[in-house]
């Protein structure tokens, strides 16, 4: 089992930016992969960003524009997510997720962290 816990969420004004970490615990020695998701408001989850625990490979979706940046503390078994530019379609809960193989789906879900982006 593994314990995903996130933090860093907030109100912010647009252009601003916010750090979100998710902090992993438990069977974290098998991890494969964390990832970054989204839920705003009468929309479905959407994919953000994800990265391969071991060399740190980043895949960013293609709707972000550059202005996002995931990275991770391996000692610290953290995940964190720079949201940079921000802007109010951003707004949504974000959610971090881990799984331990290369395949199609995550394993492990934290509960999620609100991040406002006021106009």
């Amino acid at each position: 089992q593994v314990q995903l816990v996130e933090s860093g969420g907030g109100l912010v004004q647009a252009g601003g930016s916010l750090r979100l970490s998710c902090e992993a615990s438990g069977r974290t020695s098998s991890t494969y992969a964390m990832a970054w998701f989204r839920a705003a408001p009468d929309k479905k989850r959407e994919f953000v960003a994800a990265l391969t625990w071991t060399d740190g490979h980043p895949t960013y979706s293609d709707s972000l524009e550059g202005r996002f940046a995931i990275s991770r503390d391996i000692a610290k078994n953290t995940l964190y997510l720079q949201m940079n530019s921000l802007k109010p379609e951003d707004t949504a809960v974000y959610s971090c997720a881990s799984k331990f193989g290369d395949y199609v789906g995550y394993d492990y879900w934290g509960q999620g962290t609100q991040v406002t982006v006021s106009s």
